[in-house]
Parts: structure tokens; sequence; C-alpha cells
């Protein structure tokens, strides 16, 4: 089983501010903006009942926020579910021709992540925290139950990368859009888990990438880091005297397939 590191949710080129950890521990991946997809942040519900474009307004006042590119569409109940639904990841050109070469398959496992803040409530109004650090941190994983190619991506007609803009290119060919489809449950060292294949994850210190007191593309050092490839990464030019240096940008991590590399996911979703 392979493990993927995927970055996903605003950065500061595509939304403009960090996704907001709530005051409950709730990890809220804000979708980024998208104006040839139909999902407004207005008809996306928290748990708490509020709109993303209601948070949004009150984190990012001077943004204004219509239409988003929902996936991964891992987070149940956030509007009507549509039928037949179920946990999807979508990708596409040059990120899809990378998990393509590093032979990501059924039952490898995504790990999702993305740039954080912890939030709180002043008088009614979510902001963000005074000095709270900006990191990043897994906030949802995805077990590959099925993969769907080219016209088979019609099977999860909810999913944007169901569209025919994602389907074909200009000239009308199709491309190397995929939908990871997840599976029914969490099956880790063989083993059949109690977890879902696909869910989102509370806040936990223990999900935190980012090493203490660094910028947020600055991770932790640990055994893995250390001794695991991980595409995009010269290990040797990364590892630095108290922190790895991860790519700032790029969206798909892959680590060679490794037991150390599932015992870290497994800490990461079980704990």
């Amino acid at each position: 089983m392979k493990i993927i590191l995927s970055r996903k949710g605003f950065d500061s080129g595509a939304g403009g501010c960090a996704s907001p950890i709530l005051p409950d521990g709730t990890m809220l991946s804000m979708p980024i903006p998208s104006e040839s997809d139909n999902y407004k942040y207005i008809k996306l519900i928290t748990p708490s009942g509020n709109t993303y474009e209601e948070i949004l307004q009150n984190l990012n006042p001077k943004e204004t926020y219509n239409t988003c590119h929902l996936d991964p569409d891992i987070r149940k109940g956030i509007r009507p579910t549509p039928p037949g639904w179920v946990p999807a990841f979508g990708q596409v050109d040059a990120a899809q021709t990378h998990l393509d070469n590093q032979d990501v398959k059924k039952g490898d496992l995504f790990l999702f992540f993305g740039w954080y803040r912890k939030t709180e409530y002043v008088d009614g109004k979510l902001r963000f925290i005074r000095n709270a650090p900006d990191i990043q941190a897994i906030y949802g994983y995805l077990q590959i139950g099925e993969v769907l190619k080219g016209l088979d991506v019609k099977k999860c007609p909810w999913h944007p990368h169901a569209e025919d803009s994602h389907i074909y290119n200009k000239k009308g060919e199709i491309t190397n859009n995929t939908i990871y489809v997840a599976s029914d449950s969490l099956v880790i060292d063989d083993i059949k888990t109690n977890f879902p294949g696909a869910d989102v994850l509370p806040f936990s210190e223990s999900r935190v990438l980012t090493a203490e007191g660094q910028n947020r593309t600055r991770w932790k050092l640990n055994d893995l880091f250390e001794t695991v490839d991980i595409s995009y990464h010269d290990r040797k030019k990364c590892i630095k005297d108290n922190y790895f240096q991860s790519r700032p940008r790029g969206q798909e991590f892959v680590f060679d397939e490794n037991q150390k590399a599932i015992e870290w996911a497994k800490k990461m979703i079980f704990t």
C-alpha cells in the first residue's frame, strides 16, 4: 500500500487565507474558488449550520467568494446528499500524470493536508486567533476502492471531475482525468478496520506537519521523513538541522511503498 500526501484547500494563490480550525476542533478545508464549477460557498453548510460563505466573510472580508471546486468530496452532509453519493477525489493533467507514473492504484491511501489556522468567536463572529501560527496539517483520508478513467467518471455525476470540462481537452480529446472512489472500509495491513474508506479528521497536534516555530512548509523531522523517499523531494537536500523542507508547490507527494509510511499513516488516522 502506497501513502500519498495530497495538498488540498485554500492557499495564498487560491482563496487567499488559511482554512479554519473551528473552536470545536473541526478542520474545515475550504475548497478552492473556481468560476467553472457550480457549487456555491453559500450552499455548503458546516456542522454548526453556518454557510461556508458566512465563515469566509468573517475571516477574509476583503474577498468575494462565489463558486468553488468541491474536491476531494469526502465530508458528508455539507449539502443535500446526491443520489448514490460516495466519497471521491478527482485529478487531471500533470498532477494525474504524476500519480500514474507512481503507479497509484486500488488499495493505496491518500492523506489530505492543507494550510490551517485556529479560530475563535469574538462578538459572535469567527476570527483567526491573533498570532495563531500558520500550519500545515492532515485533515482527512481516502483509501482507493475504485479508479475511474475516461467516460467511466460519469458514474459519479455529482463530482466536478465528471464534467466534460475535465474529461475533454480543447481539441475534444479525452484527457487523463481520473476519479478515485473510496473503498467501503479502511483496510490496513490486510486487516479490515471499523473506519470508513474515507473521512475527515478533527484537529490534533499529532496531525500537524509543521515544525514548531517554523513556517508552514517546514515539517517536523521524524524517522519517516529522514529515511523514506517521497516524490518531488530529494531527502539529502530537504533535511535541515531541525526540520524537513517540504516542497512549497505541488499537489501529490508519494512515499515509496514502505512499512514505516504505513505505520505513520495509521498514527495520523487512529490517534
